[in-house]
């Protein structure tokens, strides 16, 4: 029973911890990019970055499947890269988790970004400080709030991910399985017990996530 019930929190803090790694590092340069820079199309692009946050799950997933499906370039590609298709697999998985919560992350860095006060960045300039520098060494650590807030957001809905996950990566115990399908595979066998026991465990992470968000406003 321990290995059962512990097999699809550590897949999902797994799965949850990389995507976020993944996300947020995306979710800062983008977001930097597009806090600073006006151009024709960039509300459509903008569209297009927090839609997985506004579409259902199962459309995400569809989508997924299409991109990524056997009978796709994409998918053929990988499957020739890897001999294997991606499909029902860790990576995809991963994959599922990291698109859902990237609009977050992007989200968050951009308004930490957009409150950064423009003469902070240009009086850097004029010290002669490289734009990499500027980067790295005075707007991450002026939005470093935003940057946590989205980090720790962007974990907890990876972390509780399901529909694209389910329809993309599947529910292959031990593979696949993270806790949100576990639980819904033990609420429709009848094993009440385990559900329970790994929605009480969802309940104390998100708690302590959100916990640890409200921290890094202060």
């Amino acid at each position: 029973m321990a290995t059962n019930f512990w097999s699809p929190i550590r897949l999902s803090l797994e799965i949850a911890s990389l995507s976020t790694v993944i996300v947020f590092i995306l979710g800062i340069i983008l977001g930097k990019v597009m806090s600073k820079k006006s151009f024709r199309g960039k509300a459509l692009i903008e569209t297009v970055f927090l839609l997985p946050l506004v579409l259902p799950p199962t459309v995400v997933g569809f989508i997924l499947i299409i991109v990524f499906g056997k009978n796709s370039p994409v998918g053929q590609l990988v499957e020739w890269i890897f001999d294997q298709p991606i499909m029902f697999t860790w990576w995809a998985a991963l994959i599922a988790s990291a698109i859902v919560a990237f609009p977050l992350m992007y989200q968050s860095a951009k308004t930490g970004f957009e409150a950064i006060d423009q003469d902070i960045e240009n009086a850097a300039r004029v010290d002669g400080a490289s734009e990499w520098r500027l980067f790295t060494h005075v707007s991450i650590p002026l939005a470093f709030r935003a940057l946590l807030s989205g980090g720790i957001l962007s974990f907890a809905r990876a972390l509780g991910e399901f529909g694209a996950t389910l329809m993309f990566a599947g529910n292959i115990p031990g593979k696949t399985q993270t806790t949100p399908t576990a639980i819904y595979i033990a609420i429709d066998s009848g094993n009440m017990q385990m559900a329970w026991l790994w929605v009480v465990s969802m309940i104390v992470i998100s708690f302590i996530m959100l916990l640890l968000v409200s921290f890094s406003k202060k």
